[in-house]
């Protein structure tokens, strides 16, 4: 494995890692004050995509070298990911709950509906160019356009029916 490509790869796992573990610490939280899930089905189809995806990178990048223009723009997505953490905050989930509170409508959700799902979009195309690896990028892009097809599906129908429409 070569120091770059591990270290990359670690980040990822890490940051996935504490992101459920916040998104399980949100979730309880939200469910606590009342807050209810919609649609879970599909659930169990986005973590083994993106298990898959991780696990992807690493059979097949663990001994590539970092190529440093991607590396940038996957850190510049990184920023994007603090914005749209901080902004959510507490409400931030990798599930779709729902909340009697109104919608965020600061920070990057002024102007982008989902910028959550673009993140993930960019980031799943982005991190496999990060390590050379072309193809995997195309594949998972692919399957995740499918899953997030369902899944933008099912939280914009979860809105509209808080919405009383």
């Amino acid at each position: 494995m070569t120091v770059g490509a591990g270290l990359f790869l670690a980040f990822l796992v890490l940051q996935r890692l504490a992101e459920l573990a916040l998104s399980r610490r949100n979730t309880r939280a939200l469910m606590a004050e009342g807050a209810r899930e919609v649609a879970p089905g599909h659930y169990p189809l986005i973590v083994a995509l993106h298990a898959a995806w991780i696990a992807a990178l690493v059979v097949l990048g663990h001994d590539a070298q970092l190529q440093i223009g991607w590396l940038v723009i996957f850190a510049v997505l990184q920023l994007f990911r603090l914005w749209i953490l901080r902004t959510l905050g507490r409400r931030w989930t990798t599930r779709i709950i729902v909340t009697d509170t109104p919608l965020v409508a600061y920070g990057p959700y002024r102007w982008i509906a989902h910028p959550n799902y673009l993140l993930v979009v960019c980031e799943i195309a982005v991190a496999p160019l990060v390590l050379g690896l072309g193809w995997v990028a195309v594949v998972f892009s692919v399957l995740n356009a499918a899953v997030l097809s369902i899944r933008i599906r099912a939280e914009n129908a979860a809105l509209e029916a808080g919405r009383g429409a």
